[in-house]
């Protein structure tokens, strides 16, 4: 399976997408979503990522993205930073050793 290039931070799927589609400004999603404006800001523009909480609250307010979703797209995004970002680790294979 190919990865995609730069997955997109879930935050911009919301912030470019969702938000606008629904004509929400950001202080009234967060107050439909149970969360302060500064915490939704924060996810919107790419400093915080989607956690589990949050990620079930966006499954219940809506329709057709499950939990499951948000999670996986800020996985992509955070696997894809990893191993392109400045600290990758270097790990050697193991190496097995046989025990008579």
């Amino acid at each position: 399976m190919s990865q995609m290039h730069n997955p997109p931070h879930p935050g911009e799927t919301l912030r470019e997408d969702v938000l606008p589609s629904l004509g929400l400004s950001v202080a009234e999603a967060a107050r439909q979503l149970g969360i302060s404006r500064v915490q939704l800001s924060r996810v919107l523009h790419e400093h915080s990522p989607v956690s589990p909480g949050l990620a079930l609250r966006l499954e219940q307010w809506l329709s057709g993205a499950t939990a499951d979703v948000w999670l996986r797209m800020q996985l992509a995004h955070d696997l894809w930073q990893a191993r392109h970002g400045p600290n990758l680790p270097k790990v050697s294979p193991a190496v097995l050793h046989r025990v008579a």
